[in-house]
């Protein structure tokens, strides 16, 4: 049984870690506003370099680790300090790298539900993949962002309706998780 193969009658969550995930702490997280509680999730997909999948180059992003030398795109990110609360690998692996009590850095300059600094009160999940590719996401992929969506939504009493791509809350800025992720598969699976 995999790392992640755990029922969803069981809770998933303690103290805002997800029990089924590889901890991998960023520093590029802070404290959500008081009395802020996490209302909606963000999908984003991610890969480094674009289109490559399978490296450890998305965990060194995340955590400020990236060396500019081992590819040319590199030297325009590494600067950046991101992170996202959750990554979903192409095998299926979950990994954290915020804990979802805290505010992960995400979605950078954004509006959802009528709201800026989406960051505040989002919880942000990033699936491996580039929303430029025609080979989209793996069954092993939405299996997990089931499992861990279901969680997510029943830890903290999120309506399943407020999850949102990144290019739903920053259109124009960002395209991601792009054309060739299946919405209404995912759905279906809540």
């Amino acid at each position: 049984m995999q790392v992640n193969d755990l029922t969803s009658e069981k809770n998933n969550f303690n103290d805002g870690e997800y029990l089924p995930a590889r901890q991998i702490s960023s520093p590029n997280c802070d404290n959500r506003p008081e009395g802020v509680l996490p209302e909606v999730l963000i999908i984003h997909s991610i890969s480094l370099p674009p289109g490559e999948y399978q490296s450890r180059h998305i965990e060194q992003f995340f955590c400020n680790k990236l060396d500019p030398n081992e590819h040319p795109y590199f030297q325009d990110i590494c600067h950046l300090t991101v992170s996202s609360h959750f990554l979903i690998r192409r095998d299926g692996e979950v990994v954290q790298f915020v804990n979802a009590n805290y505010r992960a850095w995400h979605a950078g300059v954004s509006n959802c539900l009528g709201r800026d600094n989406v960051n505040d009160f989002s919880i942000g999940i990033e699936l491996e993949g580039w929303d430029e590719a025609s080979d989209g996401f793996t069954g092993q992929q939405y299996q997990a962002l089931s499992r861990l969506s279901k969680s997510l939504i029943k830890e903290y009493d999120i309506d399943p309706e407020h999850i949102f791509g990144h290019s739903d809350i920053a259109p124009g800025r960002k395209n991601d998780p792009g054309p060739h992720f299946h919405w209404q598969r995912f759905k279906s699976s809540l």
